[in-house]
């Protein structure tokens, strides 16, 4: 069967790769065809166009570039309907993927979405072009598949790829420890992947950190984002840095300051005590940063998943160093707070199922592109 898939980022060619690959080794005769990345490429995926010429995120980016944008979605739908796929799966990337799935819907191909847009977040208008034009969506969020059936929509949890690539990197034998143990706890700072959550949130956190005793704070580095950028941050200068190894930081440490997004799930994962930040500029941005969240009661995906207040979060003006700090204290030790947190992980780690989320989409997809045949 042939099979057309769609990601328009990074963490979208990693986790349409992982799909790709597992189809294969489920379908001999798998043909694939993509808008993606190297990873796609690599995974067997004939690349038509690379999602860097196409992204392009907030406002202002895409009303500038609306024409490049508009452009690459013609050329995609009509290498769709050249090409004639068995099913097109989109990944992740809604604004883009939604209107590809609105033009294939009306070809009768199967649209297929792995990795559900954030609807429950913001833009839950976009429910309502879901169900028209999407055939079958595939969560990897569990919490996902009771908020869609109140829209009358059901949707298939498969499990979280975030598990599946922890679990990959701890089962690495050829691996070594990124960080040698000096006898300090490590406090892994994940500061965010873009420039402006970083230029706002890593100068709070090294300054809630500073005189802390026996710490040894080390920075885990956004792919993409040049050192020169790090250094330019006030304060940033002299902290440890590491590059292109998250995991590897958050394998070696003992707490953690954690801008919220998947950085707080994989904190999480590796069992690590974390407080989540946040910091918006203030006034009218403060202003929509509350609009846009106010439809969750949280921001993390660690609370998000468990139900619960399993991490501290602090958003917005609660983001201050005095604040920081007075959170990060009680888990450098052996308290009851460090304790909780640990033990309600364990909970939140039941909650996500275990490893083979790209597995089980992959073996639903050809069961449904099955039984249509």
């Amino acid at each position: 069967m042939k099979y057309y898939f769609v990601a328009g980022e990074a963490s979208g060619d990693l986790h349409a790769s992982n799909l790709i690959r597992s189809i294969a080794k489920r379908d001999a005769s798998a043909r694939f065809r993509c808008f993606g990345g190297d990873m796609m490429e690599a995974a067997g995926a004939t690349l038509v166009k690379h999602y860097r010429e196409l992204a392009y995120m907030g406002f202002w980016p895409v009303l500038t570039h609306l024409g490049t944008i508009l452009g690459g979605a013609s050329l995609c739908f009509r290498d769709i309907s050249e090409w004639k796929p068995d099913a097109v799966i989109l990944v992740d990337y809604p604004g883009f993927n939604l209107s590809i799935a609105k033009k294939v819907h009306r070809l009768g191909i199967p649209v297929y979405y792995y990795i559900a847009p954030k609807v429950w977040a913001w833009k839950s208008w976009r429910i309502n072009k879901i169900r028209r034009y999407v055939d079958e969506m595939f969560s990897i969020l569990p919490f996902e598949v009771e908020y869609f059936r109140r829209f009358n929509y059901a949707i298939r949890y498969v499990g979280n790829p975030t598990v599946d690539e922890i679990s990959s990197y701890l089962l690495e034998d050829d691996r070594k420890p990124v960080l040698a143990d000096d006898g300090r706890h490590i406090i892994a700072l994940l500061a965010g992947s873009r420039r402006q959550e970083i230029s706002r949130n890593l100068p709070v956190m090294l300054e809630a950190i500073n005189n802390i005793d026996n710490i040894r704070p080390v920075l885990a580095c956004a792919p993409g984002i040049d050192p020169g950028f790090y250094d330019s941050i006030p304060g940033a200068t002299d902290v440890e840095k590491v590059y292109g190894n998250t995991f590897g930081v958050l394998e070696s440490a003992h707490a953690a300051l954690v801008t919220s997004g998947t950085a707080t799930l994989e904190t999480a994962l590796f069992d690590v005590p974390q407080v989540v930040c946040y910091k918006v500029p203030a006034g009218w941005a403060a202003a929509i940063f509350k609009k846009l969240f106010i439809k969750v009661r949280f921001v993390s995906l660690v609370n998000l998943i468990s139900f619960s207040e399993v991490v501290p979060e602090l958003l917005g003006n609660d983001m201050n160093p005095d604040n920081v700090r007075k959170h990060l204290l009680p888990l450098l030790s052996d308290t009851l707070e460090r304790a909780m947190q640990k033990e309600n992980y364990k909970q939140m780690k039941t909650i996500l199922g275990p490893a083979g989320a790209p597995d089980h989409a992959a073996e639903q997809i050809i069961n449904l592109l099955n039984i249509k045949a």
